[in-house]
């Protein structure tokens, strides 16, 4: 079954590490094959990196546009997780950076990269209201 993608006016999305940017209209996609694929508001810079959150979010990213299970985003993706962990506030969020690093063992990058991104918001939110 393929994935539909609705894309806004001047939306982006990354597509295995291909940026694809819609046109004036609003438009949709349809993904036939199984593909890695990030929206353009869930991409993260490295100019953006400001917390250890930040750093495991954006290395966990590039393993997941890449594809990359093993090798040197790997080592930098659980180096980050271990630096999160060692700065961690509480056992609810060390438990989250745990089971982000078990998706991340078994190679589901995709879950792991949706859970860092639920630590994170709820870690901009608490801050807002902090």
């Amino acid at each position: 079954m393929p994935l539909k993608l609705s894309l806004k006016p001047g939306e982006a999305v990354v597509v295995n590490e291909a940026v694809i940017r819609n046109g004036e209209r609003r438009g949709t996609m349809l993904l036939e094959t199984k593909a890695r694929i990030l929206r353009e508001r869930d991409v993260m810079f490295p100019e953006d990196i400001s917390t250890p959150q930040d750093a495991a979010y954006f290395c966990l990213m590039q393993m997941y546009i890449v594809g990359e299970t093993s090798g040197k985003l790997y080592d930098g993706t659980v180096s980050a997780l271990a630096d999160w962990m060692d700065r961690s506030r509480s056992q609810a969020e060390r438990d989250e950076i745990l089971r982000i690093a078990q998706h991340v063992a078994a190679g589901d990058l995709y879950k792991a990269l949706g859970n860092c991104r639920k630590l994170l918001k709820s870690d901009h939110d608490e801050a807002e209201y902090a």
